[in-house]
């Protein structure tokens, strides 16, 4: 169990950015894959983009042209930064972690994950 705390989320525009943070505890393990998801009521989970502890990556494909995934090990937090967004990128975004050096192939599985946020709300107006 890894206490996560995200921020950055807000209202943009479409075509806007913004940044994304999801940072760990510090007693967590650095050996963790962690990942974005974005929720949208009424809908399930869907992955967004996730990193393992060696920066192997991982990205949806509606995502990997706008999309960039960074972690910063020191601080043991992963960031999001997202670009030309649109307003179908809107939706609650999620942290959520899982012991392990590997992500293996089950990157946006979600129940696969032991650990999530609170989320950060995303809204993109047309």
């Amino acid at each position: 169990q890894v206490r996560l705390v995200e921020s950055g989320g807000g209202s943009v525009q479409a075509g806007g950015s913004l940044r994304l943070s999801c940072e760990a505890d510090e007693h967590a393990a650095k050996t963790l894959c962690m990942a974005w998801f974005r929720q949208v009521p009424g809908q399930e989970r869907v992955g967004v983009a996730a990193m393992d502890s060696d920066g192997r990556l991982s990205y949806a494909d509606s995502m990997k042209d706008r999309f960039t995934v960074s972690r910063d090990a020191a601080k043991n937090t992963m960031y999001l930064q997202m670009t030309r967004l649109k307003p179908e990128d809107t939706g609650l975004y999620d942290c959520a972690t899982r012991v392990g050096r590997y992500c293996d192939d089950d990157y946006f599985e979600a129940a696969k994950y032991n650990s999530w946020g609170q989320g950060t709300q995303v809204t993109v107006a047309a």
